[in-house]
């Protein structure tokens, strides 16, 4: 059976400037952003919601622990290798297209993308089927598992086929990327985030779950509460699926069943992925390594409900270095530094990764370097300022979005200590994420992987003495501030030497102007703070105001620095119509 491509249309046109090509990745970047506050400001409804009802429970813990699973397969084939190693290909192909220069020997980019689809379809398949088999033995056959343990297993059996749908969405949403369709893509999320709200808000009312329950009745509930979830978490993934079958039939795409999958095409893709695969899912795994850590080392409570707070280790009696319910805490955490990270960073480097790609194998990479010079700017611009000010606004922010309703004073005070590290970290995990995508763009899949086993020595060698100082649960978080740290300082100096020399000394001066305008923003708030009209004390009103009057001093000082300075990153975010006084 002949196999009949299905063209896409692309306007051919010259290359871009150098210039061109920046407002192009920065205004498809705002899209993205804006798109992606508003998932973010569902995404912190839902944290908000889920830690109303669930609090930092042994239940929640369970949750939170389980959900890693199917976002650590997302981030290591969906958004992780195979997306990394597909982006440059098909990206060349429909270049290769719109300028006519098409090999007929070769796929085309519609067939390409259709071949990677169902692969990609077919190896997620085959590792929920497997890992389906492996839970079903443990769940039936390992009697010495403690309940909470269990209750994480089944959580995970039931969330394990969301890898296929989650994973499956990502890639589709690469191929929309290299289209410049970035919409979609980003609004994607936002479908499991009010599918979550809904679902606990719902069934809390339906079962009666409210504060002062005695606790073995509390617990029941949530857990229930919790299958509910597991079981929409793969409503919600369907309908992510769904939302981008029209965005992908406008720019030609179909599903079909290509016959000739072992192509040279999948092939190089699939060499490209094998490192990228590696290194995100040691990534991944020291992730899944942190949330196990801090599963393991936290105090739990035994089947007659007493608090354990000790266990033996090599004939030694160790004290357990955190207190129950740190996962759940160290997620709320996350969130809180991941949200810049998901407005600015990694909306601009998704919106920078095609256009480096397609510039990236030219013999003259000068576009290459200047696109990439401006990306480093542009998220060192964020960066900064988000570092400094979610360390200045960690209190109020963290009191007024979690503490209530199961999650208590004691609670909010770990979380805004982990916060003051993870926060550290912003604009090292921005420019990482710029840097991942510059070494995928020109085919070196192998320097992220190496680099990747490095940062987890770094992280474990950290945090795991660090937990068990007055930092507790903390330490986690200064154990990730360290390992990024380090990653990003040395990536980018190997990038300049693995492209023949990025012209660093040419961001000297605007690094500099912004780390100026950083520091003045951090002496402006905390001026404000030891003024008398700043109000002091509890309470959700006083915490708002604090809030408010911290960010709003904050941008004030720092967007008008930048402008003083003439910091030129600055100009790309404000519209035309406003820089030219109209």
């Amino acid at each position: 059976m002949s196999q009949q491509a299905i063209p896409i249309q692309l306007e051919s046109r010259a290359p871009a400037a150098p210039a061109a090509r920046s407002r192009s990745f920065v205004g498809h970047a705002k899209l993205i952003g804006m798109l992606t506050l508003v998932s973010r400001i569902t995404g912190l409804a839902r944290e908000i919601v889920a830690g109303h009802y669930l609090g930092t429970s042994s239940v929640a813990s369970a949750f939170t622990v389980a959900f890693t699973i199917p976002n650590l397969f997302r981030k290591m084939f969906g958004e992780g290798a195979l997306s990394a190693a597909f982006i440059p290909l098909y990206a060349q192909a429909v270049k290769r297209e719109q300028d006519g220069a098409v090999d007929l020997a070769q796929q085309s980019a519609q067939q390409f993308a259709a071949a990677s689809v169902n692969l990609l379809c077919v190896i997620l398949l085959a590792l929920t089927l497997v890992g389906e088999l492996i839970l079903f033995a443990l769940i039936r056959f390992d009697h010495n598992l403690l309940p909470d343990r269990v209750l994480t297993l089944k959580f995970t059996a039931i969330m394990l086929p969301y890898v296929l749908l989650i994973c499956g969405t990502a890639f589709l949403g690469a191929i929309l990327q290299v289209h410049k369709r970035f919409g979609a893509p980003a609004a994607a999320p936002i479908i499991l985030n009010v599918c979550h709200v809904a679902v606990v808000l719902v069934g809390a009312r339906i079962l009666g779950l409210h504060r002062g329950l005695p606790e073995p009745r509390t617990i029941a509930l949530q857990t229930t509460l919790g299958y509910w979830l597991s079981f929409f978490v793969l409503v919600a993934g369907a309908m992510q699926a769904m939302i981008l079958f029209p965005s992908l039939r406008a720019v030609g795409f179909r599903f079909q069943p290509v016959l000739h999958v072992w192509t040279p095409a999948i092939r190089r893709m699939l060499k490209l992925t094998l490192p990228v695969a590696v290194g995100a899912g040691v990534l991944q795994v020291s992730v899944l390594l942190d949330k196990g850590i801090s599963v393991v080392l936290m105090q739990d409570k035994d089947a007659a409900g007493h608090v354990v707070t000790h266990f033996s280790a090599f004939g030694h009696i160790v004290r357990y270095p955190m207190e129950n319910g740190a996962p759940a805490r160290l997620n709320l955490a996350q969130f809180l530094y991941q949200f810049p990270l998901g407005v600015f960073a990694i909306a601009l480097a998704t919106a920078i990764f095609p256009n480096l790609s397609a510039v990236a194998m030219d013999r003259d990479r000068s576009h290459f370097k200047t696109v990439l010079r401006q990306g480093i700017e542009a998220t060192l611009f964020e960066g900064f300022a988000a570092s400094a000010g979610l360390i200045l606004i960690r209190g109020p922010a963290v009191r007024l979005l979690f503490q209530h309703g199961q999650v208590g004073p004691h609670d909010a005070d770990l979380i805004a200590k982990s916060v003051l590290f993870y926060s550290a970290a912003i604009w090292a995990f921005s420019l990482q994420q710029i840097l991942n995508r510059a070494y995928y763009a020109v085919h070196d899949t192998t320097t992220p992987l190496v680099m990747s086993i490095v940062t987890l020595g770094v992280n474990l060698a950290v945090e795991l003495p660090l937990v068990w100082t007055n930092l507790g649960e903390a330490g986690m978080a200064a154990g990730t501030l360290a390992s990024f740290a380090a990653q990003a300082i040395v990536m980018l100096f190997m990038l300049d030497r693995r492209v023949g020399g990025l012209g660093l000394r040419e961001l000297v001066a605007p690094v500099l102007k912004l780390f100026t305008a950083t520091g003045l923003m951090t002496a402006a708030c905390v001026g404000v703070q030891k003024l008398s009209a700043y109000p002091h004390g509890s309470g959700r009103g006083i915490w708002a105001v604090q809030l408010i009057a911290l960010m709003g001093t904050g941008a004030i000082v720092y967007l008008g620095a930048c402008a003083l300075m003439g910091v030129d990153t600055l100009a790309h975010f404000i519209p035309k119509r406003v820089r030219s006084g109209r």
